[in-house]
């Protein structure tokens, strides 16, 4: 599975790259804090999966890594996508690096 660090993920945002990042937490939990990505929970990701780009980089975060890490493999298997990149350490990891005031829990 690629991914992605919080140091890459800044510098693509910095830069103005064209790519998609897709948050897939639950909606209440991305109203606490997100990094203004696009909230399609992962409970319902395959159903929404047209909403995700197939012709540019596609970062998938959550909170820690993981849900993300689990919705790459359901749309790199299910659907074929290989344009999908895990955010490493989620949203934890951009409080820890650049927002040490973002509320998580």
């Amino acid at each position: 599975m690629k991914e992605v660090t919080v140091q890459e993920l800044k510098q693509k945002i910095d830069n103005k790259e064209d790519f998609q990042l897709i948050d897939v937490r639950e909606t209440f939990e991305y109203e606490t804090s997100n990094l203004n990505g696009e909230n399609i929970p992962l409970g319902g990701l395959l159903i929404e999966a047209d909403k995700i780009s197939k012709d540019k980089p596609v970062i998938m975060q959550c909170r820690s890594g993981k849900r993300s890490a689990a919705a790459v493999m359901q749309l790199e298997q299910m659907l074929g996508f290989d344009n999908l990149y895990n955010l490493k350490g989620g949203i934890l990891a951009w409080q820890e690096a650049y927002d040490p005031n973002m509320p998580v829990y």
